[in-house]
């Protein structure tokens, strides 16, 4: 099967290496004509160091040979997924269209795999999901996934297509809780790093993870999602890897909240504008969600650390 994906950056490349060397011919498209050059030139991409990409990875800018492909990896920013979506409709008519980023769409307030139903209806929307990172993909390391798709059948197909000797790829149907979990632990992962960056100490941190999981839980099933998704791969296994290393972008960006240090704004942070999203879910759902609405605020600058802190320790004391 020849494989389009959408997007060089290091995951979506990533992906192509760890499916080129499991013997698929690989079409990527970036939106970056010198991206794709030096990519084409060099055999590798500045934001996977040290790793070559396979011969049968082809690149283009051109957008024409991507969608010669039936299946689609969408590895683009869950932000600006829709225009590439509403921009290509008729390309992609009918394809297969895997979504590879997590977040919630805030204009739309949707996650990925149900903005490309709403807005390619023709098409066949899944979620490739779950704890990687893209270095680990890249270099070979042994990796589990999700797929959701709510048509199992193809679902199945596509679990087979993605899987390699390195990816395991486990499938659900559930796409709404999948989208759901790869979203909301970028929250739970800022909430993180800044507790380890504001010396909260390792016991906060636990904590945090441990009170974000219900809160991921609440408005996951308040949205249709069933109740074991959110405990797999998808959304607890997501949760624990990027709550706990520094290779998460959403990590490293807490980490600079609880310090008070800059941090690269061209570095995707897809939790900032999902704790947006959720805040305003949470209000409409009347729905709890203190960890999530803290990190809404912190990210837009309308508290500090000291006085979210406060805001959670001086919640009334409940049992568990």
């Amino acid at each position: 099967m020849k494989i389009g994906i959408a997007g060089g950056g290091a995951f979506g490349t990533a992906l192509g290496v760890a499916l080129a060397l499991d013997g698929n011919d690989i079409q990527l498209w970036a939106r970056s004509a010198d991206a794709i050059k030096v990519m084409q030139d060099k055999r590798s991409n500045p934001k996977l160091p040290g790793v070559e990409l396979p011969e049968n990875i082809a690149f283009s800018a051109a957008l024409e040979p991507l969608f010669a492909c039936d299946t689609i990896l969408l590895a683009i920013p869950a932000q600006t997924l829709p225009d590439f979506l509403k921009a290509n409709e008729g390309a992609l008519d009918g394809k297969n269209l895997v979504a590879c980023c997590k977040g919630i769409d805030l204009t739309r307030m949707t996650g990925p795999a149900s903005t490309i139903r709403d807005l390619v209806p023709n098409a066949i929307p899944a979620m490739l999901t779950g704890p990687s990172f893209a270095a680990d993909i890249a270099r070979g390391l042994p990796t589990a996934l999700t797929l959701a798709c709510a048509d199992d059948d193809m679902g199945a197909i596509l679990q087979t297509a993605l899987s390699t000797t390195s990816l395991r790829v486990y499938r659900t149907t559930d796409t709404v809780g999948a989208e759901l979990g790869g979203a909301l632990k970028n929250v739970m992962a800022i909430a993180s790093g800044i507790a380890i960056g504001a010396k909260l100490g390792e016991s906060a941190r636990a904590a945090l993870i441990t009170r974000g999981f219900p809160e991921m839980q609440r408005l996951a099933l308040a949205l249709g999602a069933q109740p074991d998704t959110l405990a797999g791969l998808s959304g607890f296994g997501d949760l624990v890897l990027t709550c706990t290393s520094d290779q998460s972008r959403n990590y490293r960006y807490g980490l600079a909240l609880g310090t008070g240090s800059d941090f690269d704004q061209n570095t995707t942070v897809e939790g900032a504008a999902t704790a947006r999203a959720v805040r305003k879910l949470a209000q409409e759902l009347n729905l709890d969600m203190p960890i999530c609405t803290v990190v809404a605020d912190l990210t837009e600058g309308k508290t500090d650390v000291l006085t979210a802190l406060n805001t959670l320790l001086s919640r009334p004391l409940k049992e568990e």
